[in-house]
């Protein structure tokens, strides 16, 4: 498999913009609800209609929002570098194939997907999910999100690492970067000879980013594309 001379990771800050917040975030209908009560394998057992009305929620808040200046700018820098970049993200909002994005790798899975608990099959969600929802492919009462939980492997962990292995650029926008396995990404790129980015709000201090741009999404990332363009060459 050809590997890409640019790998970026993204994360909830490309899509705060958006108006996307966090479910905590003040004022949210689920800011007062552990992460442990939603997130999790052991949560959607005990209690699946929880589980489910949460992405329900977080569904409809995505099938509402638009890709934002940040979200356009990195689909514009995939026209230019085709399968040169790998954009991975952390997000489940889709709002990276609504601004054209191609191809885009989501670790975490996506808000637009179902998957059978039972036998693993997965096809699109509906709008609304309930736990009488049955598999069309083995007709089980188990039907989930497409969703990466807490304790959980993310997905296609063996493409992102080969590429971070191989790759020139590694740039991290929008994400804390705090929590493993994508808070080893840098150091995985960095040790392989990789010039490593950070575009986010706050700088996580993270030793292996040598590059860091701080400020919101719409304003760093358009700026950083033209830069890593000239970089790059078309």
């Amino acid at each position: 498999m050809e590997q890409p001379d640019l790998v970026i990771l993204t994360g909830a800050g490309v899509s705060a913009e958006s108006g996307l917040a966090t479910f905590r975030d003040s004022g949210g209908l689920w800011e007062n609800t552990r992460i442990e009560d939603v997130a999790t394998p052991e949560a959607f057992e005990r209690d699946p209609a929880l589980v489910h009305a949460f992405y329900n929620a977080r569904r409809a808040g995505a099938a509402k929002a638009t890709p934002n200046a940040g979200h356009h700018a990195l689909a514009d820098l995939q026209t230019q570098l085709g399968s040169r970049l790998l954009l991975v993200t952390q997000n489940v909002d889709g709002l990276h194939e609504a601004a054209g994005h191609k191809d885009v790798l989501h670790m975490h899975g996506a808000l637009s997907g179902a998957r059978c608990a039972s036998c693993g099959a997965t096809w699109p969600a509906p709008l609304v999910m309930a736990p009488g929802d049955a598999c069309p492919t083995c007709g089980a009462q188990t039907t989930r999100p497409d969703i990466v939980w807490f304790g959980e492997m993310p997905y296609q962990m063996d493409r992102i690492l080969s590429a971070l292995e191989a790759t020139e650029h590694f740039a991290a926008i929008g994400t804390s970067g705090m929590v493993y396995p994508a808070a080893g990404f840098a150091e995985v790129a960095a040790g392989a000879g990789a010039a490593c980015w950070e575009l986010t709000l706050e700088p996580s201090g993270n030793p292996w980013f040598e590059n860091v741009e701080a400020g919101p999404a719409t304003q760093t990332v358009p700026r950083w594309c033209a830069q890593i363009m000239d970089l790059l060459g078309g």
